[in-house]
C-alpha cells in the first residue's frame, strides 16, 4: 500500500527485503539529501524508485517553471532526450512481432530515398544499434548552420539529409558510432509500415495497455501539454535562461513522460505484460560487430556492470532537459531521474539512489600491472603528436613522471601513461602499444570496452604557416552550404552565411581545429590546396572541394 507523504511524493510500505542501508534508515530522507541542491529558485529533477514492481519513492525537486514559481513534482511532464530510443526500438519490435518487418531487412525496402552507398546494405538492426555508418543528423546540420535551436526539424529533414550523402562513416556493422540519424529513420519506418504516426502507434501498442497516461511523443512542439516543465540552462549565479527544444523530430528523442509512467515502462521490461519475453530478450541482445566484438549497446539500451550488478540503461539530453532511466533486472530495481536543468547529472544522481537499495557483491580488485622503469631515451622515442585515423582527433605525448603524459589538441593535459614493458603503456583511456612501420610511428589504443583506435604520427605545421594556401571558397556535394576561408591579422577564419565566423587554429600540417570541427586539407599533384574534409564528433570525412 502506498502512503502519500508530502506534496508531490509517494513512499511505498516496505513489504519486501531491500539492502541493509535502506532497512536501517529513512530511505526517502536519504534520497532527499541526494537532491538537496535543487531548491525553489532553480530548475530541478523528478526521481522515481521501484523495487519488485512497486514504487518505493517518487518525488520532485526544484521548480518546473521559474517565471511562475511552479514546483516540480513527481507528476511533472519532462522530455526524454535519447532515453526515447528504447521506445522507438519497441515500436519496431511490435512490427517485427506482427510479421510486417524483420530486423535483417534492408532499410531501402521502406526508405527508397536512402542512397545505395556502393551496394552496402544497412539493416534495421544497424539503425537501432548505431552500427549503420550513417552520419549523425545533428552533426551534419551543425555544419550547415541548421542545428538544434536554429529551425524546426522533422523526420523528413533527416531523410533529405541522408538522401544527399555520398559516403558512410564506416561499412555497416563493422563499427559502433552513436548516430541519431538511425533512430529518426527507424521512426519513419514505423510510420510508413503502420500507416500511423509514431505517437498513435505507441499509444495503441504500449502506452494505453500499460496505463502510461502521461506519456506521448512531442511531434508538434507548439502543442499545449499540461504539467510540462520548462527546461533551463545557466545557473543561479549567472542567471537561468529558457532552453526548450522547438522541433518536431521524434524517434531519436522527443518523448514526454513522468517518472511514474517510466517506472511502469521499466516494469514491463522486467515482467512483460506487453510484448512478451521474446520482445525483452531482443531489446537486451547486445550487437555483435562483423569483427566478432560484442558491444554494450542493444536495441535502445546499453548493458554493462555497475559495481558487479548488471545495469540496463540509457541517458539523454535535449536542450535543457537531462534524463536517465535504468533497471537492475536481477534485483528488480528501477530508477528514473529526469531533470529540466541542463547542469544536472541524472546518471550520477541515479547511481547515488541505486547505492541505497542495491545489494552488491564483494569486489576483489585485480592486482594492478606493475609499472616498469624505462630509460628516458625510450620515452623520448615515442614522444610526439599523433592523429586518430578515424576521427582526426589529436593527442601529443611528452615524457613525464616516468611515463608519457597525454595532451589533447586544445592543450588540456591528461593523465600519465605508465610503462608496462616493451612499447606498451597503460593510461586512463586504455592500453597504448607503440610501433614503427616504414619509419613512421604510430600506436594502437585498446580500450576497456574491447574497441581499438589507431593513431599515426603527424608532422607539426611549419612556422610560419602559409595561410594564403587555404584562402578560398569551398562547396560540398553532400551539404547545402558554402564555406569561405579568409586571412586576417595573421590568422585564418572560416565564414558561413549569414554571419557566422570561426577561428581556425593549426593542429598539424594541413590540419586546422575549429569549434565547428576538425578540418583536414588535401592538395593536388602540384601541391595546391584543393579541398578539405570535416571531422566533427559523430560525423567523419565530409568532403568539400575548393571552388575559387
Amino acid at each position: 500500500m502506498a502512503l502519500r507523504s508530502r506534496a508531490g511524493s509517494v513512499v511505498a510500505t516496505l513489504l519486501f527485503p531491500i539492502s541493509a542501508i535502506a532497512q536501517s534508515s529513512d530511505l526517502s530522507a536519504r534520497i532527499d539529501r541526494i537532491f538537496a541542491g535543487f531548491g525553489p529558485s532553480s530548475p530541478g529533477c523528478a526521481v522515481g524508485l521501484a523495487k519488485d514492481g512497486k514504487p518505493l519513492y517518487t518525488h520532485g525537486y526544484g521548480s518546473a517553471n521559474l517565471e511562475y514559481g511552479v514546483p516540480l513534482t513527481d507528476s511533472t511532464v519532462l522530455e526524454s532526450g535519447s532515453v526515447a530510443k528504447q521506445f522507438t526500438a519497441s515500436a519496431i519490435m511490435a512490427l517485427v512481432a506482427d510479421g510486417k518487418i524483420a530486423l535483417s531487412d534492408d532499410i531501402k525496402k521502406y526508405l527508397p530515398e536512402v542512397p545505395d552507398f556502393g551496394g552496402q546494405k544497412i539493416t534495421i538492426q544497424n539503425l537501432l544499434t548505431h552500427t549503420s555508418g550513417l552520419r549523425d543528423q545533428w552533426g551534419l546540420l551543425g555544419i550547415e548552420g541548421r542545428g538544434p535551436g536554429t529551425q524546426v526539424h522533422t523526420l523528413m529533414t533527416t531523410l533529405d539529409l541522408v538522401a544527399h550523402q555520398k559516403m558512410l562513416n564506416f561499412s555497416p556493422g563493422s563499427a559502433y558510432l552513436y548516430s541519431n540519424t538511425g533512430y529518426a529513420l527507424a521512426a519513419l519506418i514505423v510510420e510508413r509500415v503502420s500507416g500511423k504516426s509514431l505517437d498513435a502507434f505507441m499509444q495503441e501498442r504500449y502506452f494505453k495497455p500499460l496505463a502510461m497516461t502521461h506519456t506521448q511523443w512531442r511531434d508538434d512542439y507548439t502543442k499545449v501539454v499540461r504539467n510540462r516543465a520548462t527546461a533551463y540552462s545557466g545557473s543561479e549565479a549567472s542567471g537561468f535562461h529558457q532552453d526548450m527544444p522547438f522541433t518536431d523530430m521524434v524517434g531519436n528523442g522527443g518523448l514526454l513522460s513522468t517518472v511514474g509512467d517510466l517506472l511502469k515502462w521499466n516494469e514491463n521490461l522486467d515482467r512483460p505484460k506487453v510484448g512478451g519475453q521474446a520482445y525483452v530478450d531482443a531489446m537486451q541482445t547486445q550487437m555483435r560487430l562483423t569483427n566478432g566484438r560484442t558491444i554494450t549497446y542493444a536495441l535502445g539500451l546499453s548493458i554493462y556492470p555497475y559495481d558487479g550488478v548488471r545495469e540496463v540503461a540509457h541517458d539523454g539530453s535535449t536542450a535543457g532537459y537531462r534524463t536517465y532511466l535504468v533497471r537492475f533486472p536481477e534485483q528488480r530495481v528501477s530508477i528514473a531521474v529526469w531533470c529540466n536543468n541542463a547542469s544536472a547529472s541524472p546518471a550520477a544522481l541515479g547511481h547515488q539512489v541505486a547505492d541505497l537499495i542495491l545489494v552488491k557483491p564483494s569486489q576483489k580488485s585485480a592486482p594492478a600491472a606493475a609499472m616498469v622503469t624505462v630509460p628516458g631515451s625510450m620515452l623520448q622515442q615515442w614522444a610526439g603528436t599523433y592523429r586518430n585515423t578515424f576521427n582526426d582527433a589529436l593527442v601529443t605525448f611528452t615524457p613525464a613522471d616516468g611515463g608519457l603524459r597525454s595532451v589533447n589538441a586544445s592543450g588540456q593535459r591528461g593523465g600519465v601513461y605508465t610503462p608496462l614493458g616493451g612499447t606498451t603503456f597503460r593510461g586512463s583511456t586504455g592500453v597504448v602499444t607503440f610501433a614503427s612501420t616504414g619509419g613512421k610511428r604510430g600506436f594502437a589504443l585498446a580500450r576497456e570496452d574491447g574497441d581499438t583506435a589507431h593513431y599515426e604520427e603527424v608532422r607539426l605545421p611549419p612556422s610560419p604557416v602559409r595561410l594564403g594556401d587555404y584562402v578560398g571558397t569551398y562547396a560540398s556535394d553532400e551539404l547545402d552550404v558554402l564555406l569561405t576561408i579568409v586571412q586576417r591579422d595573421g590568422k585564418l577564419f572560416l565564414h558561413r552565411r549569414p554571419a557566422d565566423e570561426f577561428e581556425m587554429r593549426p593542429g598539424y600540417e594541413d590540419d586546422f581545429r575549429t569549434s565547428l570541427g576538425f578540418f583536414r586539407f588535401s592538395r593536388d599533384a602540384r601541391g595546391m590546396v584543393n579541398g578539405f574534409s570535416i571531422y566533427a564528433d559523430r560525423v567523419v570525412d565530409v568532403r568539400f572541394r575548393k571552388t575559387q
